[in-house]
């Protein structure tokens, strides 16, 4: 039996066009019954089940953490990808969030490499002070890359993902990547084992990872708070 794995919500939107025969499980960051993908998380029916990880859930504590870091920025950067079916969600909770915070959020857009340069640009122009990152399967692409403009910016950033912080981003914040593929394998086992998708309800991956890379910090010329460095998963120095 022939199963496919998809590890976003557009590559499972694909694939569900594609066929309402083949079994497909998928681990993606947004709401799968929003986006089509399945009927109700108890009882998926159709061809897809799956692990949902929590992200436009934690675009306000993204916020928020970045903001007890930098309490200083007044005006604060969303970057997104104006082509994910998420972005509209995730762009109305971090407004909502930075209203309570007392901060401006300045919407930047980019959907390849020449627009994160000029995002990035922008964005340092008009004097945003910090910045929280989308989550995108193209930004995800671009750990490094993301990494490297912000530093050049001097501009203190959070994503959802450990491998930004690990190239040397400020801070992320999500799930964990190693536990939601675990259920991911688990799932295609299932499936391969006979399971129809329709009966495996949708699990919600809970596993949250707090990151920060404290020789960015240092360099951005940063001092965090006793208490995100006690809360931190790991700190790399």
């Amino acid at each position: 039996m022939a199963v496919i794995a998809a590890t976003s919500t557009p590559v499972a939107l694909a694939a569900k066009t594609a066929t309402s025969k083949i079994p497909i499980v998928f681990t993606i960051g947004g709401d799968p019954v929003k986006s089509g993908l399945v009927a109700s998380l108890s009882r998926p029916g159709g061809n897809a089940t799956g692990v949902t990880r929590y992200n436009v859930e934690l675009g306000p504590k993204r916020l928020e953490l970045l903001h007890d870091v930098v309490p200083s920025a007044s005006r604060v950067g969303l970057l997104v990808n104006p082509t994910n079916p998420n972005t509209a969600a995730l762009s109305a909770a971090i407004e909502k969030a930075a209203d309570a915070l007392g901060v401006e959020v300045v919407l930047a857009r980019a959907g390849d490499d020449g627009q994160l340069v000029s995002a990035f640009e922008a964005l340092r122009h008009i004097g945003v002070g910090a910045l929280a990152i989308g989550n995108d399967p193209f930004f995800n692409t671009r750990s490094s890359r993301l990494a490297d403009l912000s530093l050049r910016h001097s501009l203190p950033a959070i994503y959802q993902y450990r491998k930004f912080v690990e190239a040397g981003g400020l801070l992320s914040y999500g799930a964990s990547n190693t536990d939601s593929h675990r259920q991911l394998g688990k799932y295609v086992g299932r499936v391969l084992a006979g399971a129809q998708p329709s009966d495996l309800p949708v699990e919600q991956s809970t596993k949250l990872d707090l990151l920060l890379n404290l020789k960015t910090a240092k360099g951005l010329g940063l001092t965090v708070p006793q208490t995100i460095l006690a809360r931190a998963d790991e700190v790399i120095e």
